[in-house]
């Protein structure tokens, strides 16, 4: 029960940098965190499953994970950890951190909103190492009434930009209105 608790102390800690960046190090958590948004994250879903062996946890059921202005909302979340990493594997059990977790997975109607801004899609994927985070499953960009839609939807944290990819079934559509970005100005 102590290593379940102790996971879910640190799957609260992580779990709202899917769409934002997760602090790499311990010393510059506050740093980060500044830049970031950091405070306290509230997630609620129906049920949690915590597989140690497998290093997966399952949020499912309506899942909502916010942090100040930062919501992500899904069916289900996964979360894994390393299997063969060789600091975890020097580590107690106990002690999962930032650096142990390889990805986030998001799916069925997953919404990520911060602000008016609004990534919608069916599947969602944060790789941790890669700083990334990939949107399938008719994949939308909102910002007011700018909406930018793909095959697939590729953000870069590290980088600040991002990608709107095609495929041979769906290209690449954007509606922008230059005359609201000026209007929020006056």
């Amino acid at each position: 029960m102590n290593r379940i608790s102790s996971m879910m102390v640190m799957i609260l800690c992580l779990m709202f940098a899917f769409p934002f960046a997760i602090a790499p190090a311990a010393e510059s958590r506050d740093k980060m965190a500044s830049m970031k948004g950091g405070g306290p994250i509230e997630i609620v879903s129906d049920r949690l499953d915590a597989y140690n062996q497998e290093k997966i946890v399952v949020f499912s059921g309506n899942v909502v994970a916010t942090q100040k202005d930062k919501v992500i909302k899904a069916d289900r979340v996964f979360v894994y950890y390393k299997k063969d990493d060789k600091a975890a594997a020097k580590k107690t059990k106990t002690t999962e951190n930032a650096e142990d977790l390889d990805r986030i997975e998001a799916k069925g109607n997953v919404r990520v909103t911060q602000g008016a801004k609004l990534v919608t899609g069916e599947n969602a994927v944060f790789f941790n190492d890669e700083q990334k985070i990939i949107m399938t499953g008719n994949p939308v960009m909102r910002e007011g009434s700018n909406v930018i839609k793909g095959d697939r939807i590729v953000v870069l944290l590290d980088e600040d930009r991002g990608v709107v990819e095609s495929s041979k079934e769906k290209r690449v559509t954007a509606t922008i209105y230059p005359d609201e970005g000026k209007q929020k100005n006056k």
